[in-house]
């Protein structure tokens, strides 16, 4: 984990937040701005930047991530309505927090293009 990154920080529990899910492996908490009436955010416990840095070392970590994407999506009844799991990689792409970590979206009617 990196010392002064904001997820790692909720990963060790030095920072706050609503756990929803976590493991030895993730960590999945309700996002403080959230973009939908669902939003929550799984991250790796291991600092992995952005998916950009996704290799055969850590792929199945991020199928793991995926797995427990769908497990919530099911604790938060999203599956029969329909949820969105999305990543952003890099500034221009939205991404804010410089660790690799996955949104599941749902609980309202998504757009497309997303934006």
């Amino acid at each position: 984990m990196a010392d002064n990154c904001i997820f790692c920080k909720i990963a060790r529990g030095e920072i706050p937040a609503t756990i929803v899910y976590q493991d030895e492996r993730v960590v999945a908490f309700r996002d403080i701005n959230p973009g939908a009436p669902v939003h929550i955010l799984i991250i790796p416990r291991e600092h992995i930047a952005s998916a950009a840095e996704i290799d055969a070392s850590n792929a199945a970590l991020v199928g793991y991530l995926l797995q427990i994407a769908a497990q919530i999506a099911k604790q938060e009844n999203l599956v029969d309505s329909g949820y969105r799991v999305v990543t952003n990689i890099g500034a221009d792409a939205g991404q804010s927090v410089p660790h690799m970590h996955f949104h599941v979206l749902g609980g309202r009617q998504m757009a497309w293009p997303p934006g």
